[in-house]
């Protein structure tokens, strides 16, 4: 099975560098090719304002095809799925029905509720897949910065599919381009108060990577931004080195 899981992965993969365009898709939509594929617009999976989802569906689909869910970044305050027309069309263009899912931001709510959206978004997708072609026995989270948070999260730690009455075997893989994972402790104010302290380990992908997760394909660059440098860890030993601290100092 998870050689299945990894061969259809490689669907979702193949179109990943879609995912790349994510902060100049404003710019970009002006350019995205209109033909191939359909959308279907601010499709209601909550009863929120904010939980809505756009489907970009592929043209001449033959038979059932992948599914990617796609969230996007912004520090979880900022964002919306209008703007992304360039990352569906990137994934639609390769044969994905794709999704791209508005959730909750700060200030309106807090951790973890953009988490739970993010369930209920795979909940209804799966429900649903099979209205836009998709086959939901090969369905994908993923994402982008903050997104890319919600949906490694959702790989990695079932709890919140299975409160939203979803089964975690549903997500076949995962793809975060550069998502925080591991990012503790927190300085600025606003995401110490979106995520309730500075230094809550709960709020950690990384706490739940052991053990058995779908596939993954995590991305980052080689550089990060100046601004954000004491906002996320140091990689190789010395995150290593941060990492046991800070384990150490949550206990």
């Amino acid at each position: 099975m998870l050689k299945a899981a990894a061969h259809s992965l490689s669907y979702a993969a193949a179109a990943a560098a879609g995912l790349l365009l994510a902060s100049c898709v404003p710019l970009l939509n002006l350019a995205v090719p209109r033909a191939g594929y359909s959308i279907r617009s601010d499709v209601a999976y909550g009863n929120d304002p904010r939980q809505k989802l756009d489907v970009y569906v592929p043209d001449g689909l033959k038979a059932p095809a992948p599914v990617l869910i796609f969230f996007y970044g912004g520090s979880w305050q900022s964002g919306s799925k209008d703007v992304y027309r360039a990352v569906g069309q990137a994934f639609a263009s390769k044969g994905i029905v794709t999704v791209v899912a508005d959730y909750r931001l700060y200030p309106q709510v807090r951790y973890p509720a953009f988490l739970e959206d993010g369930a209920h978004v795979v909940r209804f997708v799966h429900e649903h897949a099979r209205d836009y072609g998709g086959d939901a026995g090969r369905l994908f989270v993923s994402g982008h910065s903050a997104g890319a948070y919600i949906a490694v999260m959702l790989a990695v730690n079932d709890s919140y599919l299975k409160t939203a009455q979803a089964d975690p075997s549903w997500i076949r893989g995962a793809i975060g381009i550069a998502g925080p994972y591991d990012f503790l402790p927190l300085y600025d104010p606003a995401l110490i108060d979106i995520f309730g302290g500075d230094r809550d380990m709960a709020t950690q992908p990384i706490r739940y990577a052991a053990g058995r997760h779908p596939p993954m394909l995590l991305a980052h660059g080689t550089r990060r931004h100046h601004g954000r440098r004491r906002q996320f860890p140091p990689h190789g030993g010395a995150a290593a080195r941060v990492r046991q601290r800070r384990r150490r100092e949550a206990l």
